[in-house]
């Protein structure tokens, strides 16, 4: 079974919420049950040129957070993450989670939200991280693959989630081509970093900061998508996950199954019940 684009768009640059020299661009841009389990990837650009601090403690609960940072580095030194680090955080059953600015910085950030299944959106919160130097590497005759999560080619990422996930950057030289084995029933979509591509069976032009969605199905059987890069060759980032039709409420940093949900949440951070993520039991936090 042969893959192909089945949408594709252009997200526009937005103003951060961190200030001057923060441009946020919102990756997904299908409702929920289109892009089920992807609720939000974000794309931060951050040039912040001050020493005023920013960001800071905030809550989540009921989601599977999964940071990639493309450029720069961020966080204190029992929280610090650099360019090709990848860091998952399950909040689960709610946790508060630290990310401040307080100099001058300048990175790029793909965070991603994704839905867990319903019976596991209470989990126990998880906090994983796959440093640079441990991210499996897939290098063939002018193609080299970052694999952050799930499996492709032979190797596997050690990172585990609670629905099944495949990211990976795929670096391309000028003209090279791959084909990747992908579940056909994981939704999933590129998004160009540099360069343009021409991907899927009908090989359909993708090029820089565009984002392309595959068709998808119901079978279970694995797909083939073939990528080529274009003149200048081509950076992209694939995501892929299984769909776990469960029904969404978003409210602020919160993923529930209701309305009711979310109150029951912002009433328990309120009470101060939800510890921070670098304070869950060590099982709990892991570095690969």
């Amino acid at each position: 079974m042969k893959r192909k684009l089945a949408k594709i768009y252009t997200p526009p640059d937005q103003p951060g919420f961190l200030g001057a020299g923060h441009i946020a661009r919102a990756v997904v841009q299908l409702p929920f049950p289109e892009s089920d389990p992807f609720i939000i990837l974000m794309d931060d650009m951050l040039d912040k040129q001050d020493d005023i601090p920013v960001g800071g403690p905030h809550p989540h609960a009921g989601v599977e957070i999964g940071s990639l940072y493309l450029e720069g580095e961020l966080g204190e030194p029992e929280h610090h993450l650099k360019k090709g680090d990848f860091e998952i955080m399950m909040a689960g059953s709610g946790v508060v989670h630290t990310e401040t600015i307080a100099e001058k910085t300048k990175l790029r950030l793909l965070q991603m939200w994704m839905s867990p299944p319903k019976k596991d959106r209470h989990a126990l919160p998880r906090l994983q991280r796959l440093p640079a130097a441990h991210v499996p590497v897939i290098a063939d005759e002018g193609v080299n693959i970052r694999l952050y999560s799930g499996a492709l080619k032979g190797a596997a990422s050690p990172v585990h989630t609670y629905t099944p996930l495949i990211v990976a950057e795929i670096t391309l030289q000028a003209g090279a081509t791959t084909t990747l084995d992908i579940p056909a029933s994981f939704n999933t979509f590129l998004y160009v970093i540099n360069g343009s591509i021409k991907a899927g069976e009908d090989q359909q032009p993708l090029n820089q900061d565009q984002v392309g969605w595959l068709d998808l199905f119901k079978d279970d059987s694995q797909s083939e998508l073939t990528i080529t890069a274009g003149d200048a060759g081509a950076r992209m980032v694939l995501y892929a996950g299984k769909p776990t039709a469960s029904e969404v409420v978003l409210h602020g940093p919160f993923v529930a199954d209701t309305a009711e949900d979310i109150n029951r949440l912002y009433a328990e951070y309120r009470r101060g019940k939800m510890q921070h993520i670098l304070s869950v039991p060590e099982a709990q936090r892991i570095t690969w």
